[in-house]
């Protein structure tokens, strides 16, 4: 890690689901929360709990140098909606074959202020 910059992975028992359009993507109890330094928190879920089968996989990767190379899976309506990291760095081997969502629903009255988006 860069000085200053932390990453910290923890397993959240938490009810998660994602839900766009109407349709549910993804519903977990096994999510992963990533906290890393000047992001949002992120939830990491199993790819087992994700409705794979209603996503496209998208040409798009991008490169984290904390993470590795992400690659994206869209919708018809929602480009690159989801990502991975599948050959993640050791750092953060964890979020191997789980998957994350730019919005996704967390029970409010388990979330501290900060972390509702």
């Amino acid at each position: 890690m860069t000085r200053g910059h932390t990453i910290t992975i923890e397993r959240d028992g938490r009810h998660i689901r994602v839900v766009h359009g109407g349709r549910v993507l993804a519903e977990t109890d096994r999510a992963l929360a990533l906290r890393e330094t000047g992001c949002p928190v992120r939830y990491y879920l199993p790819a087992e709990d994700v409705r794979l089968d209603l996503l496209t996989p998208s040409d798009t990767h991008t490169y984290c140098p904390f993470k590795g190379t992400a690659s994206y899976w869209s919708l018809p309506d929602a480009a690159d909606l989801v990502w991975g990291y599948p050959d993640p760095k050791p750092d953060v081997a964890e979020i191997k074959d789980h998957l994350c969502f730019y919005e996704v629903e967390v029970p409010e009255a388990e979330v501290p202020e900060a972390e509702v988006s």
